[in-house]
């Protein structure tokens, strides 16, 4: 046993609800760089002089996409070297830039920066889902994963308000310097409290051959990767929305002030969602439950074109289905996650390090393009939720040999035994 391995072994036990709290405040580090910007593009693109106001979207979408090219690299690194060191060296790099991007004084500066800071949370968004495969598997993963999305999801919720508030006491440049913070207490945390989980003989070799050998396992597993691309469309949609709430709701259908309040409301949407799946996804099955929500999801989507192309639609007639759709994606999210990273026990890092890659850049690529499709209506982005809905179907089918609400591993499996350190 080496050295390091020697340290981790001596770190105090964690308990499982603990653990959860933490992968979520680790996950939750990249949606704060994301969804906390939103309030504050309008006072970015004014101080950093941009006068096309899709551009200053840009401030979101290059780090969507930047950290989908990241996701590639953490995985693999933590299949050699552990999960604990690559997620420190992540920590730091998100810090660091976190306060260089507090200071920049020009838009392409400012849009360099997120990129980089992007590449560096990306082992944050990447790591936890390695970490979870390490301890459990089956529709207990898809639990787990649930659970931690809950938590997770107070971040998003509260994210808008928390840049506004910054914003109306000291200017958005302190919004990166709360990011700084927040990242460094959990940091301490994970320090403190988090052991290695990745098991010695499980450890890969650093070969671009051994890599690549690994991914390309991943990406060519029919019952992993239909559900992995079918759950980037839905990431796409979801980046879409993302990218034009500010203009839509705020500016569009004149919510102005009320905006965090409501993007807080249709966040909680999704985290009831996912609490709501954590309670059920044991009984009904992983499958069962996010193709329910896929296809509920398809005809939601279906009701935003009806309802975007009929009348003058209102605020309040668009955040009910947009609410809707955004609450189906926490039903499918973690359980798609989950039956992706299945089959790869071994090569866990690799393979959560290629799907969060295609999630990614598959979602912040389409996420752009309907960003900047934004007409002054909520048309694009009901023809994103409807559209993708349907190309994500058609992939579950392709997975799934063309037949759904299967059941593989229903109640009364046995279950593999938990690692040590976590109860």
């Amino acid at each position: 046993m080496s050295g390091s391995e020697i340290k981790a072994a001596e770190k105090p036990v964690i308990g499982e609800r603990e653990f959860v709290a933490l992968m979520a405040m680790i996950m939750a580090l990249q949606a704060l760089c994301i969804d906390a910007m939103l309030p504050a593009l309008g006072q970015i693109a004014a101080d950093l002089d941009v006068t096309d106001p899709n551009r200053r979207q840009l401030v979101v979408g290059v780090f969507l996409f930047a950290a989908g090219f990241g996701s590639l690299i953490p995985g693999a690194l933590a299949d050699r070297y552990g999960r604990r060191r690559v997620l420190f060296v992540s920590f730091a790099g998100y810090v660091v830039l976190a306060l260089a991007c507090a200071l920049v004084r020009n838009f392409t500066a400012l849009l360099v920066l997120r990129v980089l800071h992007a590449l560096f949370s990306a082992g944050l968004a990447v790591l936890p889902g390695a970490i979870l495969r390490d301890r459990f598997s089956g529709d207990r993963m898809a639990r787990t994963m649930s659970t931690i999305a809950v938590v997770f999801m107070i971040v998003p919720m509260i994210a808008p308000s928390y840049g506004q508030a910054v914003m109306a006491v000291a200017g958005w440049r302190w919004i990166f310097g709360g990011m700084a913070l927040m990242a460094v207490a959990v940091w301490f945390w994970a320090w403190q409290r988090l052991p290695e989980t990745l098991r010695p003989e499980f450890r890969q070799k650093i070969e671009v051959r051994t890599i690549a050998a690994n991914m390309w396992q991943a990406a060519i597993n029919r019952a992993a990767m239909g559900y992995v691309l079918g759950g980037a469309l839905l990431t796409g949609a979801l980046f879409g929305y993302i990218n034009s709430a500010q203009q839509l709701i705020a500016e569009h259908f004149g919510a102005g002030d009320r905006f965090p309040l409501l993007f807080a409301l249709m966040a909680g949407g999704m985290a009831l969602a996912n609490f709501s799946n954590a309670r059920i996804v044991e009984r009904f099955g992983a499958r069962r439950v996010s193709q329910t929500a896929l296809l509920l999801f398809i005809a939601a989507g279906a009701g935003q074109v009806w309802q975007a192309y009929h009348g003058n639609e209102t605020l309040y007639q668009f955040i009910p289905l947009m609410a809707l759709n955004v609450a189906l994606i926490g039903f499918t999210g973690a359980n798609f996650s989950s039956i992706g990273l299945q089959p790869f026990a071994r090569t866990a890092g690799a393979a959560a390090s290629l799907q969060a890659f295609l999630r990614m850049v598959i979602g912040s690529l389409l996420g752009a393009v309907v960003g900047q499709a934004y007409d002054g209506s909520a048309r694009p982005l009901a023809w994103a939720m409807f559209g993708c809905g349907l190309g994500a179907l058609v992939l579950v089918l392709y997975s799934e040999h063309g037949q759904l609400f299967r059941r593989l591993n229903p109640p009364g499996t046995p279950r593999p035994v938990a690692e040590p350190g976590l109860h």
